[in-house]
């Protein structure tokens, strides 16, 4: 009997999920584990889960320096084990400890913080956004140029969340960009802009071509943290500002870009008025554009 088919014997559907989902969002903390997966399980429950993990060789795990968490990311046969299940699709980036360790951790943790509320929201309100709901660093093309002329824009994520309504159900999905105050207010409205030539880039037919991935253009959600709650807010009026003066922006109202910190997202959930809309920023809404915290739309 082949290793991967005897580890596979050994673990759990628990185990076999979890080790897709890590796969799939590339670094977890122990606590993210236990929010997408095992909502209702003790957290030493499932310490010993993922430790049965590391044990059969499907995971592992670094030790961030500043919390002393454990931040889990799967191993190469972890990754095979989840496609040969059915659980995971394609190939995924796989990252190794010292990858997870890096640089780039807090930002990949900070895009699962966000998504996990949309998940706990759609949980309470008996909507649908599964542990594979979101999808990182998604690329989409900005030129129909070649080779070096390429240009491309990178969404930090893409997220499908299906609404139950009495009369059906409503599929929203969105762009999703994390910003942990390290670039410039200027360089970070400028990025956001760019999801404007995203919408009007077409392709040699004539038609967007977005429109070959999505049915609607995904609205934006940029989420800040990484810094004290006065300076996020002054740094979320400053880029709304921006953005408004940004002619790409400006001449693309079909393109919507809201911004709400972290804290506030994690705090209240998505369907509170914890966004601000770039084309009015007056008003705080909640991530559909309603007032918040109302009934289903």
């Amino acid at each position: 009997m082949s290793k991967p088919t005897t580890v596979q014997g050994a673990v759990t559907e628990a185990g076999i999920e979890i080790t897709a989902s890590l796969a799939q969002h590339r670094v977890l903390s122990t606590g993210q584990v236990r929010a997408i997966h095992l909502a209702g399980r003790g957290e030493r429950w499932v310490q010993r889960l993922l430790a049965r993990l590391g044990e059969t060789g499907l995971a592992s795990y670094v030790q961030s320096p500043r919390s002393h968490r454990r931040l889990w990311h799967v191993t190469e046969l972890g990754a095979r084990l989840a496609r040969e299940a059915g659980v995971l699709d394609g190939e995924p980036r796989l990252i190794g400890a010292e990858e997870a360790a890096g640089p780039l951790q807090a930002h990949t943790l900070a895009v699962n913080d966000a998504a996990i509320c949309f998940m706990q929201a759609a949980r309470e309100r008996g909507d649908d956004f599964g542990p594979f709901a979101w999808r990182h660093e998604v690329s989409h093309p900005l030129s129909r140029g070649r080779g070096r002329r390429r240009r491309r824009l990178v969404a930090d994520a893409v997220f499908t969340y299906l609404r139950i309504e009495e009369d059906g159900v409503a599929i929203e999905q969105r762009f999703l960009e994390i910003d942990r105050a390290t670039l410039t207010v200027d360089r970070l409205a400028a990025e956001l802009a760019r999801y404007a030539e995203l919408y009007r880039l077409g392709g040699s037919d004539g038609e967007p071509l977005w429109r070959s991935l999505y049915p609607f253009f995904p609205p934006v959600h940029c989420v800040l943290t990484g810094g004290h709650r006065a300076a996020l807010e002054r740094r979320r009026s400053t880029v709304l500002a921006l953005l408004r003066s940004d002619p790409r922006f400006s001449r693309t109202p079909e393109v919507g870009i809201s911004i709400c910190l972290l804290d506030d997202l994690q705090g209240e959930g998505p369907f509170a008025p914890i966004f601000f809309d770039a084309r009015d920023p007056s008003r705080a809404v909640d991530w559909l554009g309603g007032e918040g915290k109302g009934g289903r739309r």
